[in-house]
């Protein structure tokens, strides 16, 4: 009798594993057809535009770049003056030194002949102090404005940031980030046109930097990373933009807009409350509040996507800084989630509440915790030898060609688009990428994502230490010896002021 219902228990779970295992590949394959038809359309549309018109139109809306920086003295001046070289008319950079306890502000000080100046502002958002807001003496800097505040992090950097704007749009990007020239001019153009719904955010697509040449603070050649972790989240990178975040965009059910590049209207951000900084999902979080702003106040609106590369950033190399990393993501998406769960399932909030919350909750965060206990369940059956092992086979076979599919059709997908990696050898080294990434590095995400889960659990809310190796070992002879010349500044302007106060 024991032996019957153990045959049921087995064949009921199986069952539903199958069942499970179907529908999550349904709906990546909506997902994935629904994202082929909005590219085809969007690069048929704007195969006729010309962003130079955006550039010199005269209403063209006006643009606050921030960028917080914490301890980054060793590219921010290369960084800021990639900022300044954007193809843009109206727009100002802010730079927030989120209390940096290295040289950042002397470094920028001395690179852009800063001065503190006098500088009305309100504080319209809740941030730390800010003792001091600096302008360049040299007018050809005039749109650089720095802030000098209280370390209060990221997002209390960009609530300041934003306290100290003038312009209508915010812009609010990673300062290690490698922008675009014609980012700005991609990104507004959904504010332009003419739509019976209000604008109030717009993302685009982030590409990886590792390993790729940069001088001045730009990209010069892009390669495709050379070390395996890097090159596992090239693939993971371009299924997420270019198939998931894509497919949501065109569905109106789009939950967030990476915090590496976003482009906001300003009033609804303020009016939402700024950044959280109760959580360390702070992108995502903003994105939900203001959606659910406008939904309570009856206005019509739209979060907008574009499926151009805009920004590169360099990801984790290695595994434990990786781990922090998807460590922190599964608590932010899960702060946000148990939050903001009035939405879920709320015709109130349409396709955001009915379908875009329920995916997340379901498939970027409930799937994970499912297949861990799947992988768990699998390992009891092994050792007390009950293994179904052709309908285990057969699932394995299924699952696998199914995850090599969708990674082959997102590099399809970036090859008949924007085709960014021009070398036949590349091409076929991420080929090759994708079918190694089932068995060597999705468990490992997996098991991260459980951990975030326990680490919540335990009350664990810090970011984590992040280290990253910097761009400064690919940059030109050129760069390096600008830095240098900017060290040599400094430690002379310094020896000068010890001088004068002896």
């Amino acid at each position: 009798m024991e032996k019957v219902i153990s045959d049921i228990f087995l064949f009921v779970i199986n069952n539903v594993i199958f069942i499970l295992t179907s529908f999550l590949f349904g709906v990546y394959l909506i997902l994935t057809a629904i994202s082929a038809f909005a590219l085809r359309n969007y690069l048929r549309k704007n195969s006729y535009v010309d962003y130079t018109s955006i550039l010199l139109a005269p209403l063209t809306p006006s643009i606050s770049v921030v960028a917080p920086a914490y301890n980054e003295e060793l590219t921010i001046v290369e960084n800021i003056r990639a900022l300044l070289s954007l193809y843009y008319n109206n727009y100002e950079v802010i730079i927030v030194n989120d209390g940096s306890k290295d040289e950042t502000l002397k470094r920028i000080s001395v690179a852009y002949d800063l001065e503190r100046v006098n500088y009305y502002f309100d504080y319209r958002i809740p941030c730390e102090r800010i003792r001091g807001v600096y302008k360049s003496k040299n007018g050809a800097f005039r749109k650089l404005t720095v802030i000098d505040k209280n370390n209060g992090g990221k997002s209390d950097a960009l609530n300041a940031g934003i306290n100290i704007s003038k312009k209508n749009l915010i812009c609010c990007i990673d300062v290690d980030s490698i922008m675009e020239p014609d980012a700005l001019l991609k990104m507004v153009k959904p504010f332009m046109e003419e739509t019976d719904k209000k604008i109030i955010g717009v993302g685009g697509v982030i590409r990886i930097a590792n390993s790729c040449v940069i001088e001045d603070g730009q990209i010069q050649e892009i390669k495709l990373p050379n070390r395996f972790l890097p090159r596992m989240q090239v693939l993971e990178y371009t299924r997420a933009f270019l198939q998931a975040r894509m497919a949501w965009g065109q569905l109106d059910g789009l939950l967030l807009i990476s915090g590496a590049l976003g482009l906001f209207d300003k009033e609804t951000v303020i009016k939402s409350g700024g950044y959280s900084t109760k959580t360390v999902g702070e992108d995502m979080e903003l994105v939900v509040r203001m959606r659910r702003y406008m939904v309570e106040e009856k206005l019509p609106y739209k979060v907008a996507y574009i499926p151009d590369p805009l920004v590169w950033t360099e990801v984790p190399a290695t595994g434990p800084v990786l781990a922090r990393q998807r460590n922190r993501w599964t608590r932010g998406t899960l702060e946000v989630l148990l939050a903001h769960r009035k939405i879920c399932l709320n015709p109130k909030y349409k396709t955001f509440g009915m379908f875009g919350y329920t995916y997340w909750l379901l498939f970027e965060w409930l799937a994970t915790i499912l297949e861990f206990f799947g992988y768990c369940y699998f390992f009891v059956l092994v050792i007390t030898g009950r293994v179904n092992w052709p309908f285990f086979l057969l699932l394995l076979l299924f699952v696998y060609t199914f995850a090599v599919m969708l990674s082959t059709w997102a590099v399809l997908f970036e090859e008949m688009t924007f085709h960014k990696y021009k070398s036949r050898r590349e091409v076929l080294l991420l080929l090759a990428t994708a079918l190694l990434e089932p068995f060597f590095y999705h468990p490992r995400t997996v098991w991260w994502a459980v951990c975030g889960n326990f680490d919540y659990l335990r009350g664990i809310r810090s970011w984590g230490k992040q280290e990253r190796q910097g761009f400064t070992k690919k940059q030109s002879k050129k760069t390096k010896v600008r830095e240098a010349e900017t060290v040599h500044q400094i430690k002379s302007k310094q020896s000068a002021e010890d001088k004068k106060n002896s």
